[in-house]
């Protein structure tokens, strides 16, 4: 699995309130599959916005303008990943190479799906992105922004660093690499102590073992 430390890449801003996640992976693709998994619908990714009905790249798209190639973090509106409760929406940012997203708000199931997958929600309050949104897409030749997971932080275009908060289970969970299933793995020797005390106190409610 993928684990998120510190990320330096290019930032887009998508302002738009309500992306939904119909926009982020539309529903026609949802049972594409591919030689490369989840990392496949990356190619899909805001496929109407991104593509006109020919499938031609809109050059006015954000994610399709030179000056953001590349892009590994997304500036976006209030709510975003609202709307439906698939997964593959975070699968499509995280294959297109999208690692960060940062909004005043989030849809809840899109919030934690982005957890499950490696890609860090940030929400910050709307003034804060307003700004940072502005600074990118001022184009003074910067671009670029930190976001340290260690530390909390992320520093803008500008220098200026921003604190934010995040659950810690969920913070040590990115900086480990590990998904719900990873987690619970690390507590395997708890999970089998008990067990084995229950099963003492419980010997019926276990099936006998085969062989």
């Amino acid at each position: 699995m993928d684990n998120f430390d510190v990320l330096t890449g290019k930032a887009a801003p998508l302002m738009r309130a309500n992306i939904d996640t119909d926009a982020i992976l539309p529903s026609r693709y949802l049972t594409r599959s591919s030689s490369q998994g989840k990392a496949g619908f990356g190619q899909f990714l805001f496929a109407d916005w991104r593509f006109d009905d020919a499938g031609k790249p809109r050059p006015d798209f954000v994610l399709n303008r030179p000056e953001y190639k590349g892009a590994q973090i997304l500036l976006a509106g209030e709510n975003m990943g609202c709307g439906s409760s698939r997964e593959h929406a975070p699968w499509a940012l995280k294959g297109f190479g999208i690692r960060c997203v940062i909004a005043p708000s989030f849809g809840e199931i899109f919030f934690n799906n982005c957890f499950k997958n490696f890609v860090l929600p940030i929400a910050l309050d709307a003034a804060t992105v307003g700004k940072l949104a502005a600074q990118v897409e001022a184009g003074t030749g910067n671009r670029t922004m930190t976001v340290d997971l260690r530390q909390k932080t992320i520093t803008a275009p500008d220098g200026s660093a921003i604190g934010f908060t995040i659950d810690e289970q969920r913070r040590q969970a990115l900086l480990k690499g590990l998904d719900p299933i990873g987690e619970t793995l690390l507590m395997w020797d708890e999970i089998t102590a008990w067990r084995t005390k229950d099963q003492a106190k419980r010997p019926w409610a276990y099936l006998p073992k085969s062989g």
